[in-house]
């Protein structure tokens, strides 16, 4: 009897400790209150933040991890640095931070840290500020940090800033004392070099003290029209501002984000289009003849955008997006983005598709973008590709619709691997040796990754892996192993070899038609695999007399084949080629006189690193 007691308790002791040891992806929780004086004259800031952090973590906290972002603006600073001594810096940066006068800085400077009423011991370093908390916040407990903070806007050079190149006044991301995430990987501290970021998911509410005459557009909802005026009501409806020291104060609400950006200037025009579901966008930009025309058209041609967008990749779950003019190109945020506006027609659409993208691949699927860039900017590639394709289509935009729309990208990756700089997909983005590996791996060959994994599990399950992507993790932090194994369930395929190789590794992909030779009414079709990377074929046979058959070699390491319907119905799946083996012969029932060519891959998505050997006539 005391045996049975013993081994029982051993089997639930065995259980209980599989049960703590397996990974919980539990997310932590932030509910930010800022109220924040800004004056226009001196372009200076001073705040208040009362943030609420929910420890739903099962570790016991004893530090937090601020990022202060416009300290970065300063000479001397990594991002500095780095700009200076990389191979290819940023035209936009350069030697530019070193040149900046004391005026002409960024900074956050910390007046006080409270933890729950109490003073909390804190240190800034650089773009973070490292805090050693007054008390270690428990496994679900909420604690109370409140901060008492200063800052002053930098010239404008990256991303955030004042006076941009067009003339706007003010371009505020990454602008306040914004909270480090941690997650199962632990605290992502990592100082601002000008690369990607990550934070955590909460709600808003930013109260903003400005110059009455400045006109602010963003993330969030404001909740104060009638005191703003500026456009925000409709004629019918009295105007009551609360001027104060010729101030005024924007009340604005941001639910269930992770960042909050906004833009102001005294002579931005605000227009507003209210979609068929209700959803609204906005438009801030300054009215001249740079501007007037193309931005006139992008409310009817972004409404299109959203169209095709909800079908394909998932609902918008907020209720308004707003397009900026600002910053210094084109950069994302949570329900707006920053867009540079003297542009024709046709670049303004492609700048205002890409950045609304990122509110599907970051704002809602919220990958840590230092790590995973290209979850991040290659999916909002891919995307971007066919949205613009689309709109070309419906001839809404200038161009050509093709089939294929990402030719060009793989056009382009083929021709980067001949410089030899490529590096992994896993690298840290801000560790890449040039500002031109990152620039490939993160939007290009991230492109592709979705593009090819098309070509690898057919277009069906393709189309409806993206959909349950975005439905599984929305709002929620994925990586590359949960992405892969959304597709993997779509299409009952293996696919963690896919992964693996294009993720970890530079290695190319490459086959070829080795051979076509015929005897006896029989002809065999010998392909090689030349590149070390392994992939499924598509063999197209033609014929002279026209006729045309599609051969799917499978994997072996896939467990299964795909069905594409893009392959046309005349598709035979083959016995599969192991990846160990360097050759595989194709026999078929004909004479070798009557095959006009034999082609691996005519629809050109699968990343051959040398088409050169991919045909024979």
């Amino acid at each position: 009897m005391k045996f049975k007691v013993y081994q029982l308790l051993g089997i639930v002791l065995f259980y209980t400790s599989t049960i703590i040891a397996q990974p919980d992806r539990w997310q932590q929780r932030v509910n930010y209150v800022m109220d924040i004086d800004f004056d226009v004259q001196t372009h200076r800031f001073s705040g208040v933040q009362k943030l609420e952090y929910t420890n739903n973590s099962p570790d016991v906290l004893d530090r937090v991890f601020y990022h202060l972002f416009f300290n970065a603006f300063q000479p001397g600073s990594m991002m500095d640095v780095r700009s200076r001594n990389i191979a290819d810096p940023d035209r936009r940066v350069k030697d530019r931070i070193s040149k900046l006068l004391p005026e002409e800085i960024g900074y956050q400077k910390i007046d006080a840290l409270l933890q729950d009423g109490q003073e909390t011991a804190y240190e800034v370093v650089g773009t973070i500020l490292e805090v050693d908390l007054a008390k270690p916040i428990q496994p679900g407990e909420t604690t109370l940090l409140e901060m008492h903070f200063n800052a002053q806007v930098p010239v404008q050079i990256r991303r955030s800033g004042r006076d941009n190149g067009e003339g706007i006044s003010y371009s505020m991301c990454q602008w306040y004392p914004k909270l480090a995430e941690y997650d199962y990987q632990g605290w992502h501290a990592n100082p601002y070099i000008g690369r990607e970021f990550y934070g955590v998911w909460g709600d808003f509410l930013v109260n903003i003290t400005i110059d009455k005459d400045y006109v602010i557009g963003g993330t969030g909802y404001l909740q104060n029209p009638t005191e703003i005026g500026h456009g925000y009501v409709d004629a019918n409806t009295e105007v009551t501002q609360n001027v104060e020291n010729g101030k005024l104060t924007w009340i604005i609400k941001a639910p269930n984000v992770h960042d909050f950006m906004w833009g102001a200037d005294p002579d931005y025009t605000h227009d507003s289009f209210k979609r068929k579901d209700g959803m609204v966008m906005n438009f801030y930009y300054q009215k001249n003849p740079k501007t007037e025309e193309s931005w006139s058209k992008l409310p009817a041609i972004m409404d299109v955008a959203f169209d095709y967008i909800n079908e394909h990749f998932g609902q918008y779950p907020y209720e308004q997006y707003s397009f900026v003019q600002g910053g210094d190109g084109g950069m994302e945020y949570p329900m707006a983005t920053f867009i540079t506006g003297h542009r024709s027609l046709g670049s303004l659409v492609g700048v205002s598709v890409h950045e609304l993208m990122h509110s599907w691949y970051q704002m809602i699927l919220g990958t840590n973008e230092s790590l995973y860039a290209w979850m991040d900017e290659g999916f909002t590639s891919y995307a971007s590709g066919r949205i613009m394709n689309h709109l070309r289509k419906l001839e809404l935009i200038p161009g050509n619709y093709i089939e294929n729309p990402h030719v060009g990208t793989y056009m382009g990756f083929s021709q980067f691997l001949r410089t030899g700089y490529e590096e992994p997909l896993s690298m840290h983005a801000d560790h890449f040796d040039r500002n031109q590996a990152y620039g490939v791996a993160a939007y290009t060959k991230g492109s592709i990754f979705l593009n090819q994994l098309e070509y690898i599990i057919g277009k069906e399950a393709f189309d409806k892996g993206l959909l349950d992507y975005f439905n599984t993790w929305k709002f929620k932090h994925p990586n590359p192993n949960d992405c892969i194994r959304v597709f993997e369930k779509a299409s009952g395929l293996e696919l963690d070899w896919y992964k693996e190789y294009w993720v970890y590794t530079t290695l190319t992909i490459d086959y070829g038609v080795k051979e076509v030779s015929g005897l006896d009414g029989k002809v065999n079709i010998t392909l090689e695999k030349v590149g070390r990377m392994p992939m499924p074929i598509d063999l197209v046979v033609i014929k002279t007399d026209g006729t045309v058959q599609t051969y799917n070699i499978p994997l072996q390491i896939m467990r299964g084949s795909k069905q594409d319907s893009r392959l046309g119905m005349e598709v035979k799946t083959m016995d599969d080629w192991r990846w160990t083996d360097p050759t595989y012969t194709i026999e078929i029932e004909d004479q070798v006189e009557d095959i006009e060519s034999v082609e691996i891959d005519p629809s050109f998505r699968m990343m051959d690193a040398d088409r050169s050997n991919n045909k024979k006539k």
